[in-house]
């Protein structure tokens, strides 16, 4: 009743706390309530800050979200399950890369997760009870977790590492294989091709599910490539020519971008932003339509926020709810949108990849302003990024794909070769005045200052120096100020 002071061994998020208070009918005072927070040690250094407050905020929420969810692995939240999903920490990998100093943690989630089934492919969730019963899983996690050893690849080129995880890089696309049409694209693959909680289509010949193939065929053959494995290059190669071949079947020349699925070798007409912007990030889509994919994708007039499981409760009855969330697991998913017209928004974890494909089409100017889109959660007192639009927890590290892309698209830091042997350099504020950052390497802290009248970088390593409209600039270790 005095100082109390109480230890959980098993630590939980929460905001709230209830205090019920026996034998005693007089007044009770709680002079003081505090919580001590344990999460992982974010070390100091790497920075970011830009012109617009909001962006801030939510660049900050991005890193508070993944730390309260950094501990001895990568966990979704510190509520509902505290799992360590394979697909989910990608995210949470890129961030740290993006704003922490030490990288330990984005290698031993790629190390934990290096656990594949009889069959080759990784369970959905490991170090905890859904590995250890050896169920059904998610196929397209163990594709995040490709790319996530792809991410490290480029960002520490460790070729004795990445070496090691190359066999069951190889065992997880072989998965995929038995599944593979005469067409080049994959059909009816089994167990839970969730991909994206938001509504699209992954049954049938799924533009999605092979496009998120195809990266992890591409990624592998690229470290193949690197590690002087001639003949796991020329396997993957193949067969990536195969499906690039074939993945025309989606193709939608009216709208300008790639449906979700085709039925009976005919494509249908739902439309999800996942399925041009895999096609883009696979390279499966030609250079010369990315524009278009993109102008389609991130027209705000066009899209709408759909998800098979979560719902405006206030919109169906329990019965209805219960039977919607029912036909995720069972068929019979039937759009409530207009399928002509709109186009489902990915929800938070996979806008990664669209964020990555609007970059990669030379449009990463445009992210500032899709970034806003994630200040909807900073309301109510929350400083941390929610789980989906509109639903589910106040803390999902797979939310928080901004906080990366301010770093890597915005402030516009990357590697050049693996290990940041050169860095290449190529702001893209959009509509911001200036943004500027320190971003960690292998070999220490690169700086950029970016404005509208030049950047000025101070770097570690050689810098290619990438401004709008110009030549890039190729230029040794030290300070240079490039003007625009």
């Amino acid at each position: 009743g005095r100082d109390d002071r109480h230890t959980v061994f098993d630590p939980k998020g929460f905001r709230y706390a209830y205090i019920l208070v026996h034998g005693t009918a007089g007044p009770v005072t709680l002079r003081d309530f505090a919580v001590e927070e344990r999460h992982y040690p974010w070390q100091p250094g790497a920075d970011f800050a830009c012109s617009d407050d909001e962006l801030n905020r939510i660049f900050a929420a991005g890193i508070r979200t993944v730390a309260l969810n950094s501990w001895d692995a990568f966990m979704d939240c510190p509520t509902r399950e505290q799992r360590s999903w394979v697909g989910d920490a990608v995210v949470h990998q890129m961030v740290h890369l993006a704003t922490n100093t030490d990288w330990r943690l984005a290698w031993h989630y790629l190390d934990l997760s290096n656990s594949p089934r009889a069959d080759g492919i990784l369970p959905m969730s490991v170090v905890g009870d859904v590995e250890y019963t050896g169920g059904f899983t998610i196929p397209d996690w163990s594709l995040h977790w490709v790319h996530g050893v792809h991410n490290l690849y480029r960002f520490t080129g460790d070729r004795a590492r990445v070496k090691e995880y190359m066999p069951t890089i190889e065992r997880i696309l072989r998965w995929y294989v038995p599944y593979l049409t005469a067409r080049g694209v994959l059909q009816d693959v089994v167990e839970w091709n969730l991909i994206d909680w938001s509504s699209l289509f992954s049954q049938d010949q799924s533009a999605i599910v092979t496009a998120s193939w195809a990266r992890g065929l591409r990624e592998f053959a690229e470290m193949a490539g690197w590690l002087g494995e001639q003949a796991s290059q020329a396997w993957a190669d193949e067969l990536y020519a195969r499906v690039k071949a074939g993945f025309d079947l989606f193709w939608d020349e009216g709208r300008g971008t790639y449906v979700d699925y085709a039925k009976d070798g005919a494509a249908q007409r739902p439309v999800n932003q996942l399925a041009g912007a895999l096609a883009i990030v696979a390279g499966l889509a030609p250079e010369e339509r990315w524009g278009r994919i993109i102008d389609a994708i991130t027209d705000a007039d066009r899209l709408v926020v759909r998800s098979w499981l979560f719902f405006d409760e206030t919109e169906l009855t329990p019965e209805a709810a219960q039977a919607k969330s029912a036909r995720m697991f069972t068929g019979g998913l039937t759009p409530d949108w207009d399928v002509e017209h709109e186009i489902v928004l990915a929800e938070p974890f996979m806008s990664y990849v669209v964020h990555d494909a609007v970059a990669l089409a030379g449009r990463a100017d445009r992210l500032p302003a899709l970034y806003r889109r994630w200040g909807q959660f900073l309301v109510d007192g929350y400083d941390t990024l929610g789980e989906n639009w509109g639903h589910g927890t106040h803390v999902h590290g797979w939310s928080s794909t901004p906080t990366r892309d301010m770093v890597f698209y915005t402030l516009g830091v990357t590697p050049a070769e693996p290990g940041y042997g050169v860095a290449h350099i190529a702001p893209r504020l959009g509509d911001l005045a200036w943004a500027k950052g320190s971003v960690p390497t292998p070999h220490g802290l690169i700086h950029v200052d970016a404005r509208a009248a030049g950047v000025t970088v101070t770097s570690p390593v050689p810098v290619v120096v990438d401004l709008p409209g110009r030549a890039p600039h190729h230029l040794a270790a030290g300070t240079h100020t490039i003007p625009a």
